[in-house]
């Protein structure tokens, strides 16, 4: 099986762009598109899925014209109706059986305001958080019907947005392949427990694949395991039931914590108005290597699992072949 990890914005950074968005856009209709990066823009139609591979070859110029434009004349006069998370991705349900996926990937935020096109640039028409240089870095945006536009900030370029067809869209292994919510009601401790169980890799890496349980990344996985005391190298199936419980009870209280605050701005993240959450004031491991452990006192350590990293206290968090 394909693992698939996800970073930043996590879970509670992706809710809180979406129960704003659910205040704002609902009810408006898109009049307009504008982009300068069409390799962001991917349009699925009933017979092909058209997107950009390459972007510096020459041929591929009058291909991402043919995006926009398809792009363009699918969208404009579609009514947003709803607005809902799954996992990470940003679903925008739109009139006649349309749908639009956001997937904000390693820095990317959407944002709500009003800019003007100066020098081929958007430039915020407003004073305040989205004038800050983090939220410059506008690739893609729509203009709605109440005369505000909806931006996607991406400084590296790696976010996608998705038109197409609601069971298009929903087909797609970026949500049909992804495990279950870890915020939903239906999702009870039993069925954790079972999951988790069953996985014999490091519980860091399970918690963080996507198959698994959507959502979680390098942030919330290492508050997560230090909020239990397990170390992230722990084989899951090592577990015992007792600790997979609390593991499941601290999960529900970290992130529902995070969305209060606004979510994490340590790194790129902003909410939808460009103002920045405030987990990263409450971490207790993540990007602390060389600090205090406030549980202990001892150093906070950090290791790679994979291509990640993991921040830990190796006292708390010692490795033991059963975890108790």
């Amino acid at each position: 099986m394909k693992i698939r990890f996800n970073s930043m914005p996590e879970l509670p950074e992706v809710q809180t762009i979406v129960t704003q968005l659910q205040k704002e856009i609902p009810g408006l209709t898109i009049r307009d598109v504008w982009s300068d990066w069409p390799k962001t823009i991917q349009v699925i139609t009933h017979k092909d899925h058209i997107k950009i591979k390459q972007t510096k070859k020459f041929i591929e110029k009058k291909k991402a014209q043919k995006i926009l434009q398809i792009f363009r004349g699918d969208i404009i006069g579609k009514k947003v109706e709803s607005v809902e998370r799954k996992g990470k991705n940003i679903l925008i349900y739109l009139s006649q059986d349309h749908m639009l996926l956001i997937h904000q990937k390693l820095t990317g935020h959407m944002l709500f305001g009003r800019w003007e096109i100066l020098q081929g640039r958007p430039v915020p028409l407003t004073q305040g958080e989205l004038e800050e240089k983090t939220n410059s870095f506008i690739h893609f945006m729509l203009y709605l019907s109440d005369g505000n536009m909806l931006a996607l900030s991406d400084l590296r370029k790696f976010a996608k947005v998705i038109l197409g067809p609601r069971d298009k869209i929903i087909s797609m292994a970026d949500i049909s392949s992804i495990g279950p919510d870890p915020l939903e009601k239906s999702f009870k401790v039993d069925k954790f427990i079972n999951l988790i169980s069953s996985k014999k890799g490091p519980i860091k890496q399970v918690l963080m694949n996507q198959e698994v349980i959507a959502g979680i990344g390098n942030i919330y996985s290492d508050e997560i395991l230090w909020e239990v005391k397990i170390h992230p190298l722990t084989p899951a199936n090592k577990i015992t039931s007792d600790r997979l419980r609390k593991m499941f009870q601290a999960m529900k209280k970290i992130l529902k914590f995070s969305i209060k605050v606004g979510g994490d701005s340590m790194s790129d993240f902003r909410g939808l108005y460009g103002k920045k959450g405030s987990f990263q004031k409450y971490h207790k491991v993540y990007q602390r290597e060389g600090e205090l452990c406030f549980e202990c006192g001892n150093y906070i350590k950090r290791l790679k699992i994979g291509s990640r990293s993991a921040h830990y206290c190796p006292k708390c968090q010692s490795v033991v072949k059963k975890v108790v």
